[in-house]
């Protein structure tokens, strides 16, 4: 009993010398008129972190200092560390108790926002998957080392990361890491169903030489796990595919994604390989991406379905497989983090905003920019409905009641903003006529009467010519374009090759 009350004062005791460092911290902030002042006089400014509070990045305090981004190299932190091997735990056994066997790999989208605001837990989380483990010399991450598989107590998990052009371009220590990871377990001396990622290696080899690589080569690229869109470039296409209506199926979207995504990068550079790419997402069981903050959600810009659903589309499409799961790993209360469904983040965020008559009160304040919003964030539903058809039936018909078939919001979108009305209706009529939504008829006759409507208003209003795509929805994909044939043709080649066989 006495030992009980030395350990909890011990604690109460380290609690409360914490919380008076921060409220020093606090106090010192004051600091932040000094710095400002001192920088305008071009005098010299501390440095100091950067980061999110929120998060518990005390560190970040006092203000006032000429704050970082981010060191590179401390990433990921230990306490990073031990969030990255909690979720990955998670995943797999939310995976093994689904499907009776472990995922033989994962895809990550991975962001920038991993380093610069969570201190690389995603990071960390596929460094674990593939058994190994990051070396810390005075917080500095300076290699990493192989976890035994009697210590790690279950297969190494293969990774295919789709990176970001800033994660490409302000962390490359990330490309680094991971391909250190991959070409130390490739090589191990291992069997095969305890080491996926040397089991794929293997495979992968092989095929590349059948589709025309030489052995040397194959040998080399066939452990890159690290894809991005070519150097200079920025995104994965689905975003535009989609809000272009240029394509007819999933496999266009996937190819588009294939086409913008096959750069491989490694400590050695980075070089085309669409094959290799393939080859990589045809054995993914799992998509997956962290979510660290509500301060942004899935439908907030194009970006997150093109990349993730966009990613897990290209995984179906090119394996044939229905049994993929895509998911989001919620790490926003670090010491809860949590594995969710991506049908349920999308009723999470609907419900959160969408249908929310608070939020929706809100925006409705903004007047042609809330409208906008509105146009925005359907559209982004609708882009994951294409890619994942994750979207439930009754949250389209929720929508188009709320936004279109209500006449007082009608009413206030001509008023404000017709554009993003019509965007909205012909969105919802797209969405119906693909097959993605299976709408009640009431509800398509109502929209397609509001739609011809709004067509009439919108030509009377334009006096000039305009290039609105209004009237019909014209689908075109590559067959349409000479110079998107000619440049997906390498993406045609390898997707037929792999898809006979």
């Amino acid at each position: 009993m006495l030992k009980f009350r030395s350990e909890l004062e011990d604690k109460v005791i380290t609690a409360f010398r914490k919380a008076l460092k921060l409220a020093g911290k606090i106090v010192e902030c004051s600091r932040e008129y000094e710095g400002l002042f001192n920088a305008l006089s071009g005098g010299y400014v501390e440095p100091g972190p950067s980061g999110s509070i929120t998060r518990g990045k005390i560190d970040i305090l006092p203000t006032g200092r000429n704050f970082y981004a981010v060191d590179p190299t401390s990433l990921p932190t230990k306490a990073a560390w031990e969030i990255g091997v909690k979720t990955a735990i998670k995943m797999l056994n939310m995976y093994v108790a689904r499907h009776g066997r472990y995922p033989e790999s994962i895809g990550h989208i991975l962001w920038s926002i991993d380093g610069y605001k969570a201190d690389g837990e995603q990071l960390a989380q596929i460094l674990y998957l593939l058994g190994v483990e990051p070396v810390w010399v005075n917080d500095s991450v300076r290699g990493i080392r192989v976890i035994p598989l009697s210590e790690l107590g279950r297969p190494r998990i293969d990774v295919v990361v789709r990176i970001s052009g800033i994660v490409r371009d302000t962390l490359p220590n990330y490309i680094y890491l991971i391909d250190e990871a991959v070409s130390k377990v490739v090589s191990l001396d291992e069997p095969l169903d305890m080491n996926y990622p040397k089991k794929h290696y293997v495979e992968h080899v092989s095929k590349l030489v059948e589709l025309g690589r030489n052995l040397n080569e194959a040998s080399k690229i066939a452990r890159f796990r690290v894809f991005c869109s070519p150097p200079g470039s920025y995104g994965s296409g689905v975003n535009y595919a989609i809000a272009a209506s240029a394509w007819k199926n999933e496999e266009d979207l996937a190819k588009t994604w294939i086409q913008w995504s096959s750069y491989a990068y490694s400590r050695d550079g980075y070089r085309e390989a669409h094959d290799v790419l393939m080859l990589a997402i045809r054995n993914v069981d799992i998509v997956t991406r962290n979510h660290i903050s509500d301060e942004h959600d899935i439908f907030g810009c194009c970006c997150y379905f093109s990349y993730h659903g966009g990613f897990y589309n290209t995984v179906k499409a090119l394996s044939g497989r229905d049994d993929i799961e895509i998911i989001t790993v919620d790490t926003r209360d670090v010491s809860n983090p949590d594995i969710r469904d991506m049908s349920m983040e999308v009723e999470r965020i609907v419900r959160a905003k969408l249908l929310n008559p608070i939020w929706i009160s809100e925006m409705k304040k903004h007047g042609y920019r809330g409208a906008n919003e509105f146009s925005r964030k359907i559209l982004h539903l609708y882009g994951w409905s294409a890619t994942t058809r994750v979207v439930k039936d009754w949250i389209f018909n929720e929508i188009a009641k709320t936004y279109a078939l209500d006449s007082d919001m009608r009413k206030w979108f001509i008023e404000n903003n017709i554009y993003a009305f019509e965007e909205i209706v012909r969105r919802l009529i797209e969405a119906y006529e693909r097959g993605i939504w299976r709408a009640p008829q009431e509800i398509i006759n109502k929209l397609r009467k509001i739609y011809g409507e709004v067509e009439g208003i919108l030509e009377e209003s334009i006096i000039s010519e305009a290039n609105i795509q209004g009237g019909i929805i014209k689908i075109y994909t590559s067959d349409d374009v000479d110079y998107w044939k000619m440049n997906i043709s390498k993406v045609d080649r390898v997707w037929r090759k792999l898809r006979e066989g």
